[in-house]
């Protein structure tokens, strides 16, 4: 799954077709697009300058207008901060200048709070966003944040909020796949900082996809199962949609439904608590081609649960609560890179903790600009291993997941750089005797 840059580029570049493909322009789209940049004393201005001028870039190549795309930009600090709302520029130039000259503001990387602020401007008429209008929140982030980030991304995409995710740094992968909306490979790129420039058009296709009128979104979810909606794309004589539904992680306990050309919404029920759900609409047409919609939703904590969480619960119903597990087991929280060689590399982490020993190690190392990935199973009681077949000159991104009893994973991810390889060296001309002999 590491090469995700390339699938990204090659599904965006596909869907991005299909909106040709259906005959509208791209100034037919309307939606309300907010840029959130990690702005903390966490970012380098170095960095931070890289970002800045990638999201420019990608600004410019947007549809933007007063009856088309809008954009906001919006800074991850110690206290959320609006550069611009979404009513103030009218065209993707503009948009472009004001990122450019955009500041940087230090402080904290307090992003739960940002994202709290950013689902209250993406639904707010005094800050230009508009009702009714596909809502997209592109994400740039060095990996790290001081508050937690899960709680206020859900409430966003519980909301109908597509979410991209950027990462230039070190991350979780596990926690950045659940915070980016379905499927991961489209929503979720690790690039380093100075190749930002290789995503721009797949980014570009994937919000553009994104803002067509035709959104499958979720709501009155429960802690045992959720409504879902979508506009109407087909007609009862025109064809039919297949509704799927399973489990994040188990694929293969698949629940299906079919549903008439003119339903327009459905509602799950008998779920498990807490738990991810991946969904997928997928329109059957006798007339013309349409793309399948996908989404991921999470149930709310249980009863036990959400006691468990509470003051004051002390029966065996709290002990049990399924929030205790990811409390008490920590995975490995910092990687080493070193020994870096052309073709080789050791990565070393501290141990995962927890009251139940990590039953062991999976490493998984790919280059960033995408291509084959490799894994290495680490057992547990050790915590290091060297990488080789590696190329030359090249940046990776090494993940480290330590898995426990519980079935639960953690992860943590590091970007690493393989040094150039020694030149080849012509080969030394040999001295000759007189007459033109070799000795």
């Amino acid at each position: 799954m590491l090469p995700w840059t390339v699938i990204g580029l090659a599904l965006s570049l596909r869907l991005a077709r299909s909106g040709a493909e259906r005959g509208l322009p791209a100034s037919a789209l309307q939606g309300d697009l907010l840029f959130l940049l990690d702005s903390s004393a966490s970012v380098s201005h170095y960095e931070f300058s890289r970002v800045r001028e990638f999201l420019g870039q990608l600004a410019a190549l947007l549809p933007v207008g007063p009856g088309a795309l809008r954009a906001s930009l919006v800074h991850v600090g110690s206290q959320p901060h609006t550069e611009f709302p979404f009513s103030q520029h009218s065209s993707g130039s503009a948009v472009q200048d004001a990122i450019r000259a955009a500041a940087q503001r230090m402080g904290d990387t307090n992003t739960g709070l940002a994202l709290a602020y950013a689902k209250e401007q993406l639904f707010a008429k005094a800050a230009g966003a508009r009702p009714g209008v596909p809502k997209v929140l592109v994400w740039v982030t060095d990996g790290g944040s001081s508050d937690p980030v899960g709680p206020p991304m859900q409430e966003l995409k519980d909301l109908g909020v597509t979410v991209f995710i950027v990462s230039t740094g070190r991350g979780n992968l596990l926690e950045l796949s659940a915070a980016a909306s379905a499927p991961a490979e489209k929503h979720l790129h690790f690039v380093d900082v100075d190749d930002l420039h290789i995503i721009t058009q797949a980014l570009r296709g994937s919000i553009l996809d994104a803002m067509w009128p035709q959104q499958l979104h979720a709501s009155e979810v429960t802690s045992s199962g959720f409504r879902l909606a979508w506009p109407s794309l087909l007609m009862a004589d025109s064809g039919y949609y297949v509704l799927e539904l399973a489990p994040s992680t188990d694929p293969g306990a698949a629940r299906r439904q079919q549903l008439p050309g003119n339903a327009t919404g459905w509602a799950w029920t008998g779920l498990d608590p807490d738990t991810d759900y991946d969904v997928a609409l997928v329109p059957e047409s006798n007339v013309r081609l349409l793309r399948s919609q996908h989404l991921r939703v999470r149930t709310l904590p249980g009863e036990a649960g959400r006691r468990a969480g509470g003051a004051g619960g002390t029966g065996p119903a709290e002990r049990r609560g399924p929030l205790l597990p990811r409390a008490e087991e920590t995975g490995p929280e910092l990687i080493v890179v070193s020994h870096t060689r052309p073709r080789s590399l050791r990565v070393s982490w501290a141990p995962a903790l927890g009251p139940d020993a990590a039953l062991g190690y999976h490493v998984q190392v790919g280059p960033l600009r995408g291509g084959a990935a490799q894994s290495v199973e680490v057992p547990a009681g050790e915590n290091s291993t060297t990488l080789q077949g590696l190329a030359p000159g090249t940046a990776y991104l090494v993940t480290v997941t330590a898995a426990f009893r519980s079935g639960r994973e953690r992860a943590l991810s590091a970007k690493a750089c393989t040094p150039e390889g020694e030149r080849s060296r012509a080969p030394r001309p040999q001295p000759q005797r007189p007459g033109g002999r070799e000795p």
